[in-house]
């Protein structure tokens, strides 16, 4: 069993920002498997499928981003499931935009809905996808600029980002944490090419 959660704000006021790169990612994603979030559960939108024989679970918390581990140990317990059949996928501000980033544990860094999920499940041993949104340019806050929406080539990046995470994420489903680290690399080397 593999259970997606992509992290983000249910308001749709938040729906194009970067902080809901999670939710995007996920409905890239839903979109490849055809598998949608039409249920409401454990305080979350979940859709179940199957992908190659596989149980796949996708998962959107509904509890806001700072309270996202309340909402994925829920469902934990609902498909009782360990912390390594997970993967989240979030935004990073510590990642240049458009970066990729794919890993089986590790620490929350400094973003608060996966401290939430770290602190809630008492590990750091949670695969996730990490999706680069950059640090803000000029002198803003950084919760005004995670809660700001792209515009112009930044959106144009961030959509096309979003979609290539949804490919990560197929990659690691079907072949694990290696392959999907396999196909960031290409990823990587074919924008090199590009510019």
């Amino acid at each position: 069993m593999r259970v997606i959660i992509g992290l983000g704000n249910p308001e749709i006021k938040y729906l194009k920002t970067y902080h809901n790169t999670g939710f995007r990612v996920l409905d890239n994603l839903s979109e490849k498997l055809d598998i949608w979030t039409d249920r409401k559960q454990c305080k979350a939108l979940i859709g179940e499928g199957r992908h190659n024989g596989d149980r796949i679970v996708v998962v959107k918390p509904l509890t806001y981003m700072n309270l996202s581990g309340e909402a994925v140990l829920g469902v934990m317990n609902w498909y009782k499931c360990s912390s390594e059949d997970l993967l989240i996928v979030y935004d990073d501000i510590d990642l240049d935009k458009g970066d990729i980033r794919i890993r089986p544990s590790g620490s929350a860094g400094t973003h608060n809905g996966m401290r939430d999920i770290v602190y809630r499940l008492d590990t750091i041993n949670i695969p996730r996808v990490r999706v680069g949104i950059g640090r803000p340019a000029g002198p803003i806050d950084l919760k005004d600029y995670v809660l700001s929406q792209p515009f112009g080539n930044d959106k144009q990046l961030m959509e096309d980002t979003e979609r290539m995470a949804a490919c990560v994420i197929l990659e690691y489903i079907e072949g694990g944490i290696d392959r999907a680290r396999q196909y960031i690399g290409k990823l990587h080397e074919n924008r090199k090419l590009d510019t």
